[in-house]
């Protein structure tokens, strides 16, 4: 049996007909498909979708900004279900480059389709082609293969019967996952072909829980039962995987205490006697002291970024070793670690069942428990003791109000700027996806596409962005959208007037924040150093249809957050916070290179102090 498409139309009509299954639960693995449409799509991918309503089309206003919400909407699914993001060729297509990486670093399925030259090459140079004197085989679209975790270019029908299943192969891998790049010729998209009937029809894909290899399991069991500091590091894989309840059962019947990376805040809950919350270089003080002392490291589901190990310094113990349990070799393998590679629930089921009746020492139960109770302490603590009255108030303020306010299934999210180093201290997680941080990107721009690609991906519950003005000024086009398809949620627009993350970076390495703020350039002495910039943010998100309301501390905050839940539409909540105070860091070390030689003071006494802290990393 045949069927006559033009291959725009059997690519819709083969996404239309891809589920995925996980422990029996079927879905379509396809949401729909962003799109903006130029010369490059709208005859092919434009048509194709006009044809087919039921695979639903969304207008967006960045292509940048649309694979954000695409990666958000499949972070929140677990990765069980996404979207297809197609745009014209040339500045349409690189736009997506950016989405691309953080897809592909963040292991995190998008589908891509940009537009791209005629395969023919006929009426070259077409309009926004990229031309070489050396070849004629390439186009703009060869960026993407450095960050795609596959990458294709459909020069002749019959190719595409063989790349959709590899698209879909990649896609729905739990260890390869990523953003997948379909080069879609404009002149190919509108061609015909008999493709074979077989090709559409309705497809499953069961995804894995593999199991790790029997007798490193043994051998895992063996470390754990010797050691005397085991600690926990949870990541990412962990919630993917639906993790968390078997999690919760491991670290309650061994006592091992459990740390957090971004993208593992959630796996536990903030108040369990074993979580000691963020760990890395913005970790808590406690995870921070475990972590130095741990001789067994147990990472489920970590790809073990800078940020999560210090930059390789917080691990200490000279003799620690390292239990890595991951669906990808490539990061079960890392630390020279003893690699258990597998789904992370079933593997610690296994690994449970393996170490029988072992629990950690008393002693060092009871210093876990009073840890996590004297860090939630603390959290109370800084969240009272922060200006919240007198405007501009404290960042943490604004975090402690949000994280008192919202219910246990909502999300918040965050991906830039000086919030996600405080969220990952202060957050008060409540469930696996209540904490949504992009930070193995760290996209400034990210959040809020994100908050429309949550809401879309869980309707039933609010959905808060926590957002900077930077990233606010670099990406807020999806306020649009959220108004067009009437997906409301809430944004806080945190306004300090500068890059306070960078800011406070810079001040680190002795640069004295230099670029960093928002001010008119003086004449005297040439600096960006003047006054701040007349710029009003809430007119602007108001002209982009949102309802705006400004809150100037705690209590009005608190009042902006409950009127918002009652609007129709996507709310702003403006409200200035103070540049500098933002919460401290703890005995952990981030490496940023300082300059070996400066003539300023402050520079010299930075490189001094960075020369101590990298006698302190380790080789593993």
């Amino acid at each position: 049996m045949k069927k006559r498409l033009t291959v725009a139309q059997a690519t819709i009509a083969f996404l239309k007909n891809q589920y995925t299954e996980r422990d029996g639960v079927e879905q379509p693995f396809f949401a729909g498909c962003f799109g903006i449409f130029g010369h490059g799509n709208v005859a092919g991918l434009g048509q194709a979708l006009q044809e087919n309503p039921d695979f639903r089309y969304y207008q967006c206003r960045n292509e940048q900004s649309m694979v954000h919400t695409a990666v958000a909407y499949a972070k929140v699914k677990n990765r069980l279900s996404a979207f297809a993001c197609t745009t014209s060729i040339g500045p349409g297509a690189t736009n997506m480059l950016t989405g691309a990486a953080l897809a592909t670093i963040n292991r995190i399925p998008v589908l891509l389709l940009p537009g791209d030259i005629f395969a023919t090459r006929e009426p070259a140079p077409v309009l926004q082609q990229l031309e070489s004197a050396v070849t004629q085989d390439i186009s703009v679209n060869d960026c993407f293969k450095p960050v795609s975790k596959y990458w294709d270019r459909i020069n002749r029908p019959e190719q595409l019967i063989y790349a959709l299943p590899e698209v879909m192969r990649v896609l729905t891998s739990p260890s390869e996952t990523g953003a997948v790049t379909l080069s879609m010729p404009q002149d190919v998209q509108t061609h015909a072909y008999d493709f074979p009937a077989s090709l559409f029809e309705k497809r499953v894909w069961h995804i894995p829980r593999s199991r790790p290899d029997s007798s490193l399991l043994k051998k895992a069991a063996e470390w754990i039962s010797k050691s005397k500091n085991p600690v926990i590091v949870a990541g990412g894989g962990t919630i993917y995987s639906g993790a968390s309840d078997v999690l919760h059962q491991f670290a309650t019947q061994t006592g091992i205490p459990v740390g957090e990376t971004f993208a593992g805040k959630g796996s536990v809950m903030y108040d369990a006697p074993y979580c000691v919350g963020g760990l890395g270089a913005t970790g808590t003080k406690y995870a921070i002291e475990i972590a130095n002392e741990a001789d067994v490291v147990i990472g489920i589901g970590t790809r073990y970024s800078d940020f999560t190990t210090a930059s390789k310094s917080i691990f200490k113990s000279p003799d620690v070793k390292f239990i890595n349990i991951n669906v990808s070799e490539f990061d079960a393998h890392k630390h020279n670690a003893l690699p258990l590679t597998g789904d992370a629930k079933v593997t610690l089921e296994e690994l449970l069942s393996s170490l029988g009746n072992y629990k950690a020492d008393d002693t060092y139960r009871k210093r876990i428990s009073e840890m996590s109770k004297a860090w939630d302490d603390e959290v109370t603590q800084i969240y009272a003791e922060g200006n919240g009255t007198v405007p501009p108030i404290d960042q943490a303020v604004v975090i402690g109000t949000l994280n008192s306010f919202m219910n246990r299934e909502d999300i918040m999210i965050n991906a830039s700027g000086s919030a996600p180093g405080d969220l990952h201290k202060l957050w008060r997680a409540t469930s696996p996806k209540s904490f949504h941080l992009e930070y193995g990107y760290s996209t400034m721009g990210y959040e809020i596409a994100a908050g429309l690609g949550a809401k879309m991906a869980a309707p039933e519950r609010e959905v808060y962005v926590i957002c900077g003005d930077g990233g606010y000024l670099m990406n807020n086009h999806e306020i649009i959208t959220s108004i067009q398809e009437g997906v409301r949620f809430t944004i806080l627009l945190l306004n300090n007037n500068g890059y306070a993350s960078i800011g406070g970076l810079s001040e680190s390495i002795g640069s004295e924040r230099f670029g960093t703020k928002y001010r008119y350039r003086e004449d005297q002495s040439g600096q960006l150093s003047g006054e701040i910039l007349p710029v009003d943010l809430a007119k602007n998100a108001e002209s982009l249809g949102a309802v705006v309301i400004k809150a100037t501390d705690a209590a009005s905050l608190k009042a902006a957050l409950a009127s918002a839940t009652q609007q129709q539409r996507t709310t702003v909540i403006y409200i200035e916070t103070h540049l500098h105070r933002t919460v401290k860091g703890y005995n952990a070390w981030w490496e940023v290179p300082v300059a070996e030689v400066s003539t300023s003071p402050s520079v010299q006494k930075a490189y001094e102090t960075y020369k101590e802290n990298k006698k302190q990393q380790r080789i593993f």
